[in-house]
């Protein structure tokens, strides 16, 4: 299987690929590829082609394309995963893994119970490196756009999903759980048709505050859980999106 590579720049009317600075390292320093070295070169947004390096440098890599190739398809849904910023290397394995399973977007939340540090606004650089190489890995050829963070509120003003779902902890949903398991029971008993797009919104460690469950509803949210145990926060998403795809006939 021919390495694959993100390119800065792709012409195809050239039928030339042009790699950055990093990519490049990773091409003549880790794999030791050379100029007549075969690769897999894709531009992060579907396109993807079989390319031969022409000349490697410092500052990036030229190479010529060969022929366009057939990456891994993408769902038919596209799902944007808003998730609240968790600590440590948990957003590195949420990141990887959502992209994995083929999410368009990631969109880091700030909370009310956030105890990650992030800014709304900082940049996203290393979230994007970390999809950039699950994309590689997993023979994606678009890589999910990450977002540079915002707060709760603001997410639920400008969220325009057809389907917006809160994944919520069991004991969370108290007097509109039996309504809550009832909807979600019937949505996966008749075979539900798929949306034309959809977020999953996953809490924080601490999870949601009784403020941010009211306002989600009343922008239009469904509140759901994954059933009665209570999942790591950086599982959520994973299982969730795996279980709506299951759902939809979008594996």
């Amino acid at each position: 299987m021919l390495p694959r590579f993100l390119a800065d720049a792709i012409d195809r009317a050239a039928r030339t690929a042009r790699l950055g600075a990093d990519e490049t390292r990773h091409l003549s320093q880790v794999l030791r590829l050379r100029a007549g070295d075969q690769v897999i070169v894709f531009d992060g947004a579907g396109g993807e082609f079989r390319a031969r390096v022409d000349r490697v440098s410092r500052d990036g890599a030229d190479l010529a394309l060969v022929e366009q190739t057939v990456a891994a398809p993408e769902p038919a849904v596209p799902v944007t995963l808003a998730q609240a910023a968790l600590k440590g290397d948990k957003m590195d394995d949420v990141v990887r893994d959502a992209t994995m399973m083929g999410v368009a977007a990631i969109e880091p939340l700030v909370t009310a119970h956030t105890v990650a540090h992030l800014k709304p606004g900082a940049s996203p650089d290393r979230w994007r490196r970390i999809a950039v190489s699950s994309a590689k890995q997993c023979r994606r050829a678009v890589v999910p756009r990450i977002g540079a963070g915002v707060t709760f509120d603001d997410w639920l003003a400008r969220d325009a999903a057809e389907l917006r779902i809160l994944l919520v902890e069991p004991g969370a949903l108290g007097a509109d759980a039996p309504t809550d398991a009832k909807a979600a029971a019937e949505y996966a008993e008749r075979g539900p048709t798929p949306p034309t797009s959809a977020t999953i919104v996953v809490g924080p460690e601490g999870g949601w505050s009784a403020e941010e469950i009211r306002k989600a509803r009343a922008a239009g949210y469904r509140t759901l859980t994954l059933g009665r145990r209570t999942l790591r926060a950086d599982a959520v998403p994973i299982v969730a999106i795996a279980v709506l795809q299951h759902l939809w006939r979008d594996l």
